[in-house]
This record gives C-alpha cells, structure tokens and sequence, in this order.
C-alpha cells in the first residue's frame, strides 16, 4: 500500500500548517531554539539575560524573534516590571504549558540516545 492511498487526513496537504497537524506544532515549537527556551521555561519565569547565559551561542537578536514568536502564538507571555533598571520576565500561558509534556519527552529521548546519534 501506498501512503497515498492510505486517506490520512490532510496528506494532501502535508506540508500545510494549515491541514497537517505536525506541520503545525513543529511550525510553533519547532526550530533551533524554541525547544530548549521551552525547556529552560520549565520551572519558573526566566528573565533575558538568564537565556542568554544558558544558551550562550544564540545572539541576542536572534533570542528576541524566538521569544516574539512563541509570544505571537501565545505560548510565552512577556511580564514587564515598573523598576529601576527595567526587568522583563518570561512564562508559560496556559496555552504553553501544554507542550511540556513534548518537551519532557524530547529531553528523555535525547538523553536516552545521546550517544547514538551524530
């Protein structure tokens, strides 16, 4: 049997975000970056600067447009203090929470075959 012939819906559309459900959660989550946010998000609220310490290869432009990104699609909500200095902080919305279970288990299988991989 061909997977065409298979009717999965929306395989006419695989690549669609719009149609394929996998498309859509690697669209929102997926990437460089955007898992391993979610992952230091796991516990707490994290602020900028605690980002770019615990991914130190990413610039800060590029940690901007993530976390805007993952704020657009209301994964991330950014928390902006009234202090001196400015604090912005960033946590789960309800919404985000629910990829911890994805992101729990991406953490397990990468530990898992670590040393099996490239």
């Amino acid at each position: 049997m061909q997977l065409s012939q298979l009717n999965i819906k929306g395989f006419e559309n695989i690549g669609s975000s719009n149609e394929c459900s996998v498309a859509k959660c690697t669209e929102v989550i997926g990437g460089k970056w955007k898992p391993i946010i979610l992952f230091l998000m796991r516990k707490e609220c994290v602020r900028f600067s605690e980002f770019l310490k615990a991914m130190p290869s990413i610039s800060k432009q590029t940690l901007t447009n993530q976390l805007r990104e993952l704020e657009k699609d209301q994964l991330v909500k950014r928390v902006v203090y009234n202090e001196m200095p400015p604090r912005v902080e960033y946590k789960f919305t309800p919404l985000g929470r629910t990829t911890l279970f994805l992101i729990d288990e991406m953490d397990r299988w990468g530990q898992m075959h670590m040393s099996k991989t490239r």
